[in-house]
């Protein structure tokens, strides 16, 4: 049995293109796999609270020396950093919001990029200090986006600020293997977006698939 750990990131609760992907994603591979755990935390509804000085000061601090508003400050941090150590999967389902992370994301890894917890910091190990306490997880990016062309090779590709700062951050969180289903052009509402959501929901299976045989 393994922990999959699936985040909603979309402010819509209906009509939402990712969370509509999510629930395939769910649905078949729960079909196959009942018995894997699914920790669910969407930061869509409840958005994660915003990091403060207090905050910092605490992640800084020993345990031991913490005040009570520290600890109140990072108790969330320390929930959340629980749902994703568990987790050997982790589904990010979430829209593309200015080109880039939906504020609520970004709250979401501000609060588990957390130095002593998931990652470590050394400068013996030169201009490149940081690295993972976790390794071997796995992500699934699940996004949509109201215009398109934004993969390798897209008209937009460089405008794409969402995927690249989700992987890159990701890596600090143990990540070590990635895939991504995107739909695009929701709002011109033409072909290339029907096209788009059919092509997304087809790759699902296949992609559940091929994650479990490498499970």
């Amino acid at each position: 049995m393994i922990t999959l750990l699936r985040i909603e990131a979309s402010a819509r609760m209906t009509r939402s293109l990712s969370r509509a992907l999510s629930n395939d994603f769910f649905e078949t591979w729960q079909s196959e796999r009942p018995n894997d755990q699914v920790i669910i935390r969407d930061v869509g509804l409840n958005p994660p609270t915003a990091i403060s000085e207090n905050w910092i000061a605490g992640v800084f601090s020993d345990e031991e020396s913490l005040t009570l508003v520290q600890r109140e400050e990072v108790a969330l941090s320390d929930i959340l950093i629980g749902e994703l150590i568990q987790s050997d999967i982790i589904v990010i389902a979430t829209p593309m919001y200015n080109y880039g992370m939906p504020a609520a994301l970004k709250a979401w890894f501000d609060q588990v990029i957390r130095i002593n917890k998931t990652f470590s910091f050394d400068l013996a190990r030169g201009d490149q200090p940081i690295e993972p306490i976790q390794n071997g997880k796995t992500l699934v990016i699940l996004s949509a986006s109201g215009e398109g062309g934004f993969s390798q090779g897209g008209v937009n590709v460089i405008k794409n600020h969402l995927h690249p700062h989700i992987l890159e951050c990701s890596k600090l969180l143990g990540v070590e293997k990635s895939y991504c289903v995107t739909i695009e052009y929701q709002e011109f509402n033409d072909e290339r977006h029907s096209e788009s959501v059919k092509s997304a929901h087809a790759s699902i299976a296949p992609l559940v698939a091929s994650i479990k045989k490498e499970l």
